[in-house]
């Protein structure tokens, strides 16, 4: 291998002046050429820029992947150049275990058509998931993490350049400084025998530090104006992180609506099947009916309280066992059925209802109504009347006022 001693011994020389100066300016022995004010105010708001789109970063990602062991192995797949192996979300695996829970209890039973509801559910929000986390990925980390790996590692590069050269520039500055005391002094105080001599060596020294000084200068000026105009193109990074913001703040926005609507959707099937999924329990007067189920939701209980007056004749019967008086639920003609003298009540709808035949009454959210109970009508369901319409509506839906 060849090795060039010159060139090694010089930049050995360079690196030992600079550190030389260096330590003076710490401890206060030399000057230091200072930077404009507009220069350091681009320095430091590129230094908050590049602190802030870490944290951002990093916390986004604890955000999408809350697991550290996955995020580990993510970046490692990254700095390998390896393509990530596909991961199922948490949702996605709840899901799973639901519908094989599903299989095994039996998907006829009540609580196998539930399971498998909930977890047909939970497969729709952990794919929402996967879509946001990928969006997320592409449109907002992406670019964050290319500028603190593109342009940061270029304007730190220009600036430790910058930094060396401010450095060659003091040093040539002290170096003048110096040959020109010196060259002072030997004219102040001749020596008669080597004046000539002297004062030519001093006038050639000086000479060359003032030459040395104007190249220190140009390329320091050069160097302050290369790395101005990088820390200026830190507006430009900022205009485009407010757009990936933009698109961020977008996915998510779509990704929370899209688990809200699917929610609802379970919400509606969940309360369309809870008559067939919690049957209802004796029926009969007030000493033989029994007390709700422990599942039974507060404003079911409320319900079971309204007052019913017996215009209908009440015969105790078991849910499932021949009942001519007792109307069943898909038979029930709630326009036939005349409210009770005492024992309405004003509701007020919680959620949107879409009535799943004629013989419901479609809700929308917010709405007032009148509502009622029979004898004989399963507890999770309501008689409600608006204006001239009426039919069955789910107590689940509604908040029974005074």
């Amino acid at each position: 291998m060849d090795f060039n001693v010159k060139k090694l011994a010089s930049d050995a020389g360079v690196f030992f002046t600079r550190a030389v100066q260096f330590t003076e300016e710490k401890l206060g022995q030399a000057e230091k050429t200072e930077l404009d004010a507009h220069f350091e105010n681009l320095l430091a708001r590129a230094d908050s820029t590049k602190n802030w789109t870490e944290k951002i970063l990093r916390q986004t990602e604890v955000l999408l992947q809350p697991n550290p062991s996955a995020r580990v192995e993510e970046f490692l797949y990254e700095k390998l150049d390896r393509k990530v192996p596909s991961r199922v979300t948490n949702g996605e695996l709840l899901a799973q275990y639901m519908l094989e829970a599903a299989n095994d209890f039996g998907p006829g039973t009540p609580y196998g058509k539930t399971l498998i509801k909930v977890g047909e559910t939970q497969r729709r929000l952990g794919a929402a998931e996967r879509d946001f986390i990928h969006s997320s990925s592409i449109n907002f980390l992406t670019p964050l993490r290319n500028f603190l790996e593109g342009d940061w590692r270029t304007i730190s590069k220009e600036r430790r350049i910058l930094q060396n050269r401010r450095l060659d520039l003091d040093v040539s500055k002290a170096r003048l400084k110096k040959a020109k005391a010196a060259e002072a002094k030997a004219a102040a105080v001749p020596d008669f025998h080597e004046t000539r001599p002297r004062n030519f060596v001093l006038s050639a020294s000086a000479s060359a530090a003032e030459h040395e000084l104007r190249v220190a200068q140009t390329e320091f000026d050069r160097q302050a104006e290369v790395t101005r105009l990088l820390l200026e193109g830190i507006s430009s990074t900022h205009v485009n992180h407010l757009r990936c913001l933009h698109e961020f703040a977008e996915s998510q926005t779509n990704y929370y609506a899209q688990c809200y609507q699917y929610m609802l959707d379970l919400q509606k099937q969940l309360g369309s099947s809870r008559g067939e999924i919690l049957p209802g329990t004796f029926v009969g007067n007030a000493e033989s009916t029994s007390p709700p189920p422990a599942t039974t939701s507060p404003t079911t209980v409320a319900a079971a309280t309204i007052p019913v007056v017996p215009t209908i004749p009440v015969v105790p019967t078991v849910v499932g066992a021949p009942n001519p008086t007792a109307a069943a639920e898909g038979t029930l003609n709630p326009n036939e059925v005349k409210p009770p003298a005492s024992g309405t009540r004003k509701a007020r709808v919680l959620y949107d209802y879409e009535a799943a035949d004629s013989s419901e009454l479609a809700l929308l959210a917010d709405e007032m109504i009148t509502v009622y109970s029979l004898p004989g009508m399963d507890p999770d369901w309501l008689i409600g009347e608006r204006g001239n319409q009426k039919g069955k509506v789910p107590v689940t839906y509604l908040e029974l006022l005074s």
